[in-house]
Formats: C-alpha cells, sequence, structure tokens
C-alpha cells in the first residue's frame, strides 16, 4: 500500500505548471545554490518532457540525487524516491526471480532504494550522469530480488545454525558476474548430489521455481504417486545435503 500511497500523493504534472529550464545555466555551483524547491519543479518538467519524447534537461534530476545522497538532504531523497518508485517496482516485477520470491513488489522497492543508497553513497562521484545513477538502482532492484530468493534457498538447503552470522547477502550490483559464477558452480554442485530424476525435478522446481510440492506432484504424476511422494523426496535430500561438509563450506566460503 505504500507505494499507492507515494503514487497518490505525487502532484499531477502539468507543463504550464513548470517554468522553463534556464537558457544560460552556468556551471554546477549555479545549480547547486538553486532553491531546492526549483530543483524539483524544473525536474518535474524536464521529466515530462523525456516521456513526450521532447529534447529534455537531466541536470536538474542529477542535482537531486546529489543534494540526496552527498548532502544527505531528506526531502530531496523523498521526492527521488516518490518519483522513481514506480519505475523501481516495474524493474522488480520484470524480475524472473519475483514471483518465487514470495515478498510483495513494494518490500523490494524499499529494499532496492536501500541497497543504491548504501552502496553509492561513498562513491558518488563514480556515476556523473542521470543515466548512470539509474542504471544502477536498476541494477540493484533486480540484485535484492535475486539475493533474496537465494537466502530462501540457502535457508532450506541447511539448518540456520550451519550458516554463518554474516551471510546476509552484501555483494554489490556490479559484482553480479561473479555471483552468476558461483550461482551456476553452486547449483551444478548441487546436482551431483541428486541420486535420480525425482530428486533433480524436486530442487530444482521447489528452488529454482519456486513451485509447491503440489504443484509439482500435478506437473509430474510420473514420477510420483502422491503429494506425500514429494514431500519425503524433498525431505530427504534437504537432510542429506544439510550433512553435506563440502556444501557448508561452500555456503560459508
Amino acid at each position: 500500500m505504500i507505494a499507492a500511497r507515494i503514487r497518490a500523493a505525487q502532484p499531477p504534472i502539468r507543463s504550464a505548471s513548470y517554468p522553463e529550464a534556464p537558457a544560460l545555466l552556468g556551471d554546477a555551483a549555479d545549480l547547486h545554490r538553486m532553491e531546492l524547491s526549483l530543483v524539483v519543479r524544473h525536474s518535474l518538467a524536464e521529466s515530462e518532457r523525456f516521456y513526450r519524447g521532447i529534447k529534455h534537461d537531466t541536470r536538474f534530476a542529477y542535482e537531486l540525487f546529489r543534494r540526496a545522497i552527498v548532502e544527505q538532504n531528506d526531502v530531496a531523497w523523498e521526492y527521488i524516491y516518490t518519483h522513481y518508485s514506480p519505475l523501481v517496482e516495474s524493474w522488480v516485477r520484470r524480475s524472473g526471480a519475483f514471483v518465487s520470491s514470495g515478498e510483495s513488489s513494494e518490500y523490494f522497492v524499499g529494499a532496492a532504494f536501500t541497497k543504491f543508497w548504501k552502496a553509492i553513497s561513498a562513491r558518488f562521484e563514480q556515476f556523473p550522469t542521470l543515466a548512470s545513477l539509474l542504471h544502477y538502482l536498476q541494477l540493484c532492484a533486480g540484485s535484492v530480488v535475486v539475493d533474496s530468493v537465494r537466502a530462501q534457498s540457502w535457508a532450506e538447503m541447511l539448518p540456520e545454525e550451519a550458516l554463518p552470522s554474516n551471510q546476509t547477502p552484501q555483494a554489490a550490483p556490479d559484482e553480479e558476474a561473479m555471483e552468476r559464477v558461483y550461482c551456476e558452480e553452486f547449483w551444478s554442485y548441487i546436482n551431483t548430489q541428486l541420486n535420480n530424476e525425482a530428486e533433480r525435478v524436486v530442487v530444482f522446481r521447489s528452488f529454482v521455481l519456486g513451485l509447491k510440492p503440489c504443484d509439482i506432484f500435478q506437473d509430474r504424476q510420473d514420477l510420483f504417486t502422491s503429494i506425500s511422494d514429494v514431500y519425503n523426496v524433498k525431505r530427504n535430500v534437504l537432510g542429506r545435503l544439510s550433512r553435506n561438509p563440502e556444501l557448508r563450506s561452500m555456503l560459508a566460503s
């Protein structure tokens, strides 16, 4: 409901309500000295021009990000969250892992902004354009969904005491390539520990597709005679994997 309230509270964008961007805006210092309310108004106007396919100026939106992150201006941050939440939510919903996450899109929107804030605060200067900031925010949106699903899978694979206390995913989005390699190695190893097709079907459909035992039974009645069979296979596999020292070491590394 939070995202819906935020969208409802956002003022309508009407081009007549906002001033034209200053034609002779000087250097960055001029923009830094501009009243925040005026920066917001120009940013809204330029955003409208973007969505209409008209030539637009991204300096005002970028300045709002700078004030929010570098100057830690709460009003600027509130505007950014309000204005870009619908966009972040669309990125979350496009993630292939979202459906199996079990969380709401609103939860991931908040998590994406939080991860973005923490990751970018100390290195804002590495993102010189609005496009680079939004691309990073998009990576954060995808990353928090994947991290959530992966954490759920690990939690079911091993008992809680087998995981180190700092196992919560901490990787920044620009490490996604390394994470994908690790993920592939992880599931490749899991596959070598499965004894038959029934186990492979249960593990893949439970932890990758996020299906429930009843759904697995419904789809693969050629392998299982009842839903209880699916539960038994899943329980046996998890019990065996939880005792696997190599898997414990892999997850703890």
